[in-house]
């Protein structure tokens, strides 16, 4: 597939959004991102269209088609008619002189080919060998086909689409030119490169228009210079049918548009159920003016009413087509699945918290359909376990109400009004009620005060770890109170720490005590040490007074 379709990493956020859209679930989750599997996919653009974080892009080849303008070789450009859709007011002369501008040699219209296209069509029809016709104008639905209902290959038109007939048409005309498709499509990309030869690259609309604001080129209201045809129809929905002569009565003529509306086609024709018909099947809902690479300001509606007012009721001037030049046979593309045995099914199942019939939800949350679904792609290797969004919100409900219930703090949530929504068993027993049924519902006032939780909501500051005694309960606790304004909650966290208050309590008594008593202590030491200081006071200065008179007597000798 050569990546047309590629992945912005960094910009998926886990939706499943793409693969809930995929009609043939051909993208891989893995480490929180989404993968296209080339192999499987059928380029129908619903994940690129979907994409809420626009994380899917589309391959540009402007550059390519650039070089290819410079090298000096002539490039024509085939626009499909859906172009009047995706600029309004626009003409294929208009196209023209806008893409002579970029440098292209000249333009023409894809109707051109859907015309000589069509015309094989009513011959098939008119012949009545086949019992079913597909169309084959849809890539994407030649890829569905051939890839998931090989057994309707053989109802395939064997016919080239429009694209390749109009472009090697184009070639004949213009030998050496190269040929480039410019239309809606992301499909047509992979549809160039699988025909070498015919259509050397393909633009989308988007490309185009991106390339023109660059250079500074608008699509200009111009006259065409001859008229048109029914084949401009080819774009909207019925509208190969509304071109075709029809003139086999024998067939039943069958529109089918939508992806999912051809897979159910699809089944009936495999399960035989349509017999004699002759099926204009589109991927797109809306046909191509729905396409996905449509710039966005269109609409399927306003722009089948524009290809309606630009498609004249005559037919293109072209030459009667030559049967092998438009053959295009339709080949089996394998695509290897895998289908694991119901065991290994079972349980990935169990895994994801599904042990009995009822517990599979089939929510399609996911993307896929079914539980089974989804566990067969892990076991392929497609999805993770984690991707069942119940499946995480039971596993995370119940791992933080076990933390809830268990832990020795008391929770206590109020919503707006201060009226209690939820409370665990330790706030219970802390508050003296027997169960959490005797507040739920009533005002907080009942049992806290409520101050702490009107001043967080009104301040947006939270308290943490504030020393509270709740008199009431002869209790004191560690109080934290948290205000959430997303979700509208107020919560608060108490730790008892009554018996650690009252152990601070008895030190602090201790501590008291044992500083009197030591003061005590001191105190009578202190006397003590004075009335033995006095005495040696005393004895010391008689002694001095007998000394000093001995000394006074010896001197007079």
């Amino acid at each position: 597939m050569n990546e047309y379709l590629r992945l912005k990493k960094s910009n998926c956020k886990n939706c499943y959004k793409c693969i809930r859209q995929c009609p043939v679930k051909s993208i891989k989750f893995q480490n929180n991102q989404a993968h296209i599997i080339e192999d499987e996919c059928i380029l129908c653009g619903q994940c690129f269209v979907v994409c809420p974080q626009n994380a899917k892009e589309i391959r540009n080849d402007t550059g390519a088609v650039r070089e290819l303008i410079a090298s000096g070789r002539p490039v024509y450009a085939s626009v499909a008619p859906s172009f009047v859709a995706n600029y309004p007011g626009a003409t294929i002369a208009g196209m023209e002189k806008a893409l002579r501008a970029l440098g292209f040699a000249g333009a023409s219209e894809t109707a051109v080919g859907a015309t000589t296209v069509k015309t094989v069509y009513d011959e098939m029809c008119e012949r009545g060998d086949d019992d079913v016709i597909i169309s084959s104008c849809c890539h994407t639905v030649n890829l569905l086909i051939r890839k998931y209902f090989p057994q309707a290959i053989g109802c395939l038109a064997p016919v080239l689409s429009p694209m390749q007939a109009h472009c090697k048409s184009l070639k004949a005309l213009h030998p050496d030119a190269a040929a480039v498709f410019i239309g809606p499509c992301i499909s047509k990309k992979d549809e160039a490169a699988q025909y070498p030869g015919v259509v050397d690259f393909a633009l989308t609309f988007e490309e185009l228009t991106a390339w023109m604001e660059g250079e500074g080129v608008t699509v200009e209201a111009a006259p065409d210079a001859e008229a048109g045809g029914k084949a401009r129809l080819f774009p909207t929905t019925g509208g190969i049918l509304r071109s075709m002569e029809r003139r086999a009565a024998d067939y039943t003529y069958i529109t089918v548009d939508g992806i999912d509306n051809c897979v159910r086609a699809l089944r009936e024709i495999c399960e035989g159920g349509l017999k004699k018909c002759f099926i204009e099947m589109s991927a797109c809902v809306g046909s191509c003016v729905g396409g996905p690479a449509m710039d966005k300001h269109g609409s399927a509606v306003r722009g089948t009413a524009a290809v309606d007012r630009y498609a004249p009721d005559g037919d293109f001037a072209v030459d009667k087509p030559d049967a092998d030049a438009l053959a295009k046979p339709h080949s089996y593309i394998g695509v290897r699945r895998t289908m694991p045995g119901s065991k290994a099914i079972e349980e990935i199942l169990h895994q994801m918290g599904k042990h009995k019939p009822e517990d599979e939800l089939n929510c399609g949350s996911c993307g896929y359909n079914t539980c089974r679904d989804k566990a067969v792609a892990v076991l392929n290797g497609k999805a993770e376990i984690s991707m069942c969004l119940p499946y995480l919100k039971e596993k995370a409900e119940n791992f933080s109400d076990k933390i809830i219930k268990n832990t020795p703090n008391g929770i206590i949530v109020l919503n707006e009004a201060l009226e209690v929504q939820q409370l665990n068993a330790a706030a219970c027993e802390m508050l003296n009620l027997s169960g959490a049924q005797d507040i739920l519902g009533g005002q907080v006032v009942r049992v806290l005060d409520p101050q702490p939780f009107l001043e967080v909501m009104e301040t947006g500051r939270s308290i943490r770890g504030k020393r509270v005694y709740l008199a009431e309960y002869k209790r004191y606790v560690e109080q934290t109170v948290i205000y959430d304004k997303a979700y509208h909650i107020i919560m608060a966290i108490m730790r008892d720490i009554t018996e650690e208050e009252h152990s601070r309590e008895r030190k602090e008594s201790m501590s008291r005590s044992t500083i009197e008593i030591t003061d005590k202590v001191i105190e009578k030491q202190m006397r003590a040490v004075q009335e033995i200081a006095s005495l040696l006071g005393e004895t010391t200065a008689e002694t001095k007074i007998a000394l000093t008179k001995l000394k006074e007597s010896l001197t007079d000798e």
